[in-house]
């Protein structure tokens, strides 16, 4: 576990996974968290377990089927878990994204009273996932701040003529970078 030191409100911590300390066998070893991909579902759910002891979660994570929209769900609100974000209002939960080349996106309020975390793929850039979270907020963009975490680079990244199109169009301004980095919005 990657446990990142973010300059955010008492409470709000961050966490990534990586590929090894789990159960799952080959191809999928060894801490795969996904149910989507073939993994033998018990050690995906030992897998999860080791996560949420290791992290001492104060409670269960909410595993999203993540799909490539820009649906933003609220947790203790919805129940869907068809969806590629997550928000909360309520103190102790987590909120879960994963990813293996999109960008995971992780914000809260200044004050830290709300979270969300984000999976966003291309499609979702595009699309207004990132739009569709901060719409969930009850402040400003100005009061929220957002971590970028780890995904692919643009030195390994091969999207259609067209999708890169769409993505630069909707982002003009954005200082692409391949390490993650810190910005208030």
């Amino acid at each position: 576990m990657l446990v990142v030191d973010w300059p955010v409100p008492n409470g709000i911590k961050i966490a990534f996974s990586q590929r090894h300390g789990g159960v799952s066998l080959p191809p999928y070893d060894s801490l795969n968290l996904g149910l989507h991909v073939g993994d033998d579902a018990n050690a995906v759910a030992a897998n999860r377990q080791l996560v949420a002891q290791q992290l001492a979660l104060p409670q269960v994570p909410y595993w999203l089927e993540q799909v490539h929209s820009t649906k933003v769900v609220e947790l203790g609100v919805d129940t869907d878990t068809i969806a590629d974000g997550s928000f909360s209002r309520q103190p102790h939960q987590v909120c879960v994204v994963m990813t293996a080349d999109c960008l995971p996106v992780l914000l809260t309020n200044k004050q830290g009273t709300q979270v969300a975390a984000v999976h966003a793929g291309w499609r979702g850039l595009c699309d207004g996932i990132i739009e569709q979270a901060i719409a969930k907020f009850d402040c400003n963009a100005d009061q929220l701040i957002a971590y970028l975490g780890p995904c692919i680079g643009l030195k390994l990244l091969k999207l259609a003529q067209r999708s890169n199109k769409l993505l630069l169009i909707k982002i003009p301004k954005m200082n692409i970078v391949s390490s993650p980095i810190l910005i208030s919005i």
